[in-house]
């Protein structure tokens, strides 16, 4: 039995970016790549330090997103909770039922 697929998925403050890239491009045992993107948090829980933000109405955020098995995003979420404490990094779990890369090649090259 092979184990399930989930997505394990980050948001942080923008200005953490670099530090999370840098953290989870070191993990190497547990991460073989992961996606990126800059996104806006809203809500009653978001802080909103900087005088921009406060502004827009929205705090500056990045949201990663990482498939793996879900023993291994366990495991790389105790490491994140460790190196990210107090830091307010917002996470969940979801399972992924089906996960693929499209071959770029086109339909010329199966003939």
């Amino acid at each position: 039995m092979t184990a399930e697929s989930v997505c394990l998925t980050l948001v942080a403050a923008r200005r953490r970016r670099d530090e999370l890239f840098d953290f989870l491009s070191a993990q190497r045992d547990l991460v073989a790549g992961f996606s990126a993107s800059d996104c806006a948090g809203f809500g009653p829980t978001v802080r909103l330090p900087s005088a921009p933000e406060q502004v827009k109405g929205h705090a500056d955020q990045v949201l990663l997103r990482i498939i793996m098995e879900k023993p291994q995003a366990d495991l790389l979420l105790s490491r994140i909770k460790t190196a990210f404490a107090g830091t307010r990094l917002v996470y969940w779990i979801m399972p992924v039922t089906e996960f693929g890369i499209l071959d770029d090649r086109g339909p010329e090259a199966d003939h």
